[in-house]
């Protein structure tokens, strides 16, 4: 199984790929969340082109655990990107994703301004990275 992990913002979504082998999760260039059905479209062909058979969407919740805006909109589109790519969707909780890429990104030593245009798919990198894990260790 191929997997790819998105995690989805309205101005950029960053996108991450596991490897051949379903081991390592890579980032890759960021998509831009202005536009659902385009966005939609590019990861259909990003699915085409890659073999990509799964993918991770991730889940925001609040601090306190319940569900607001943000993760009814990220339902809808998990639903969405299904039903039009073909490809199995599912949701994962991201909690604290952007703040472990952004640990990762100042421990490698990017300022925070180039930063800003790598974190999204740094944490979609986050996200995939401990699905595949938990694949991993599964019975």
């Amino acid at each position: 199984m191929r997997a790819a992990a998105i995690d989805l913002g309205t101005v950029r979504v960053g996108l991450a790929v596991a490897d051949d082998l379903g081991l390592l999760a890579h980032p890759r260039p960021h998509l831009s969340g202005k536009d659902g059905g385009k966005l939609i479209a590019e990861l259909g062909r990003v699915a085409r082109e890659e073999g990509i058979d799964h993918f991770v969407v991730g889940l925001p919740r609040r601090l306190d655990g319940r569900e607001g805006p943000e993760a009814k909109r990220a339902r809808a589109f998990a639903a969405k990107l299904a039903a039009v790519t073909g490809v199995s969707v599912e949701l994962m909780d991201e909690w604290l994703s952007t703040r472990e890429a952004t640990a990762r990104l100042r421990e490698r030593g990017i300022k925070a301004k180039e930063a800003r245009g790598l974190v999204d798919s740094e944490a979609a990198a986050v996200l995939l990275q401990s699905w595949l894990d938990g694949r991993k260790n599964a019975p």
